[in-house]
């Protein structure tokens, strides 16, 4: 059946599980961080018939977040951590996910369709739900499981494969089958029906399985993603898909994602549209951070961004994310490594930027990195806040840092003591290890705006925005929107534009045009 315009309807749960959150993808520092698929299904949605617009509705869930799933997260990041460096070989980058809020819906495989509760996750690109051929998993005993033997449409393929993630990994094989998305029957569909899901997190993640919306180039085994398969099969009026969040925590619906278009009622003004940079994730070129409308410096010169569904929080530099956290009023764990080297090397580096000497070139001159001409020699640096025990590694990141905010300030003009005092207090305001950074729910009014650049034009997040609420014993505690995630050149500086901003702003993938577009959330 053709329709010219699919909906999926996103639900959205606030998480109330514990002790040990799902823990889904380490997508963060390098080839290794966590993911947090905090993921509660209440229920199977069956999806709408069309409404007047020909427009496909099937509800997204949302899941909430609260305290004990936090605590649940740096368990469960402690569990898994032998598994760390294991994910995405090769070139592309991994990327994080991370508590608060994620969205996910119902698709049906084989005929008669079998539901299965799955991630809408546009960093990845395949489709695995578990298999009624695992056997010695408990996460597959407790979640829906495919059976083929009661679908008059599966195809067998048997290819075997793997996929590893930072909190644990698939083994399975390759199905085709049949696959229901709203009311698009997607045909001859190539999945992965997994046999083995080792890891804790997939016992207490209430999700089934993840659907990929990422480019075919980071698919496990070549299999199409199923937009590819629906443009293939001609199923779409356009070659587009769409989202919107919907950030309203007491809302029944969490939002929708359409295939095929877009719908006007769920967004303002006209959306601003950026080309695809490098295809694998749905990565683009980015400009500043904006706060209040000051520069942060470190990706003045432009950054690279990520828009992914399956991220919850916005992922960025650690020298960003501290300026962020400082100016928010944010709590974060106190860096001894960076207090000396600003201590013992700030007035150093600030004479040396003040000489013109190479930004990149500073920490290299005075002791602490080791260059090539360019970027670190060393690709295994990682955030500071990311690793312990990473010895001179450590005081290369802090002494990066120290530069970018140093010199940030000398464009205001700030005296030298001035200088090195916020530095110093940036230093207090690194993220904590286990990425959260506290804030008053009461002075959230009185924080300021922050945009992010992007084709030349701001895209402004208020506190309300960038600000996440937890719940705890019925009290509420707020975090900040941001957390620390450094890649080096040449594939960073890095973004990761997740459900934070993609929840302010409608966010349309055109995989026809290869380009992303914006615009205000309704």
């Amino acid at each position: 059946m053709w329709s010219p315009l699919s909906h999926v309807s996103l639900n959205h749960h606030k998480n109330r599980f514990s002790p040990v959150s799902g823990m889904m993808r380490h997508r963060q520092l390098l080839l290794a961080t966590t993911c947090l698929w905090a993921l509660s299904c209440a229920s199977l949605l069956s999806s709408s018939t069309p409404d007047g617009a020909g427009l496909l509705r099937v509800s997204l869930n949302k899941n909430r977040l609260d305290r004990e799933a936090l605590t649940a997260a740096k368990v469960a990041r402690k569990q898994d951590s032998r598994l760390l460096g294991a994910a995405n070989g090769g070139d592309e980058i991994p990327l994080v996910d991370y508590l608060n809020t994620q969205y996910f819906g119902v698709v049906g495989i084989g005929t008669p369709p079998q539901n299965f509760t799955v991630i809408f996750d546009t960093g990845s690109s395949n489709l695995w739900v578990p298999s009624s051929k695992c056997y010695f998993s408990i996460a597959c005993y407790i979640h829906h499981r495919y059976k083929s033997a009661k679908s008059s449409t599966y195809k067998a393929d048997g290819e075997t494969c793997k996929i590893s993630y930072g909190s644990g990994s698939i083994v399975g094989f390759f199905s085709k089958d049949n696959v229901l998305v709203g009311d698009l029957v997607v045909k001859g569909q190539k999945f992965i029906e997994t046999r083995r899901e080792p890891s804790v997190s997939f016992i207490l993640g209430k999700f089934d399985g993840i659907l990929g919306l990422g480019y075919p180039e980071i698919s496990v085994g070549k299999a199409p993603p199923i937009w590819q398969s629906m443009q293939e099969q001609k199923l779409l009026a356009d070659n587009v898909f769409s989202f919107w969040l919907n950030r309203n925590p007491d809302a029944p619906s969490g939002g929708e994602l359409v295939f095929g278009g877009v719908d006007p009622e769920r967004f303002k003004g006209e959306h601003t549209y950026v080309p695809v940079s490098r295809k694998g994730y749905w990565q683009f070129n980015m400009g500043d951070l904006l706060i209040d409308g000051h520069s942060t410096g470190f990706c003045a010169k432009g950054c690279a961004a990520i828009a992914d569904s399956g991220t919850s929080l916005l992922a960025g530099p650690t020298a960003i994310v501290a300026q962020v956290n400082h100016a928010i009023g944010a709590e974060g764990i106190l860096s001894t490594e960076c207090k000396e080297v600003v201590s013992q090397y700030g007035e150093m580096i600030l004479n040396l930027l003040i000489a013109q000497t190479d930004p990149q070139k500073v920490c290299s001159q005075i002791g602490l990195c080791m260059f090539d001409g360019s970027h670190s020699v060393s690709e295994g640096i990682e955030s500071v806040v990311g690793k312990e025990n990473l010895g001179s590694d450590v005081m290369c990141s802090a002494c990066q840092m120290a530069v970018v905010w140093i010199e940030n300030q000398l464009r205001e003009n700030k005296t030298k003591e001035l200088i090195l005092q916020y530095a110093n207090q940036l230093c207090e305001r690194l993220p904590s290890p286990n990425g959260e950074s506290t804030v008053s729910c009461n002075q959230i009014s009185k924080m300021p705006n922050l945009a992010f650049t992007i084709a030349n034009k701001t895209f402004t997040l208020t506190p309300e925005q960038y600000i996440v609420k937890l719940e705890q014993g019925g009290q509420t505690v707020c975090i900040s929107g941001f957390m620390a995630f450094d890649i080096p050149p040449p594939r960073g500086p890095l973004w990761i534009l997740g459900d934070v901003f993609m929840g302010a702003y409608h966010t349309v993938f055109d995989f026809g045009k290869d380009r992303i577009g914006f615009a205000k959330s309704a």
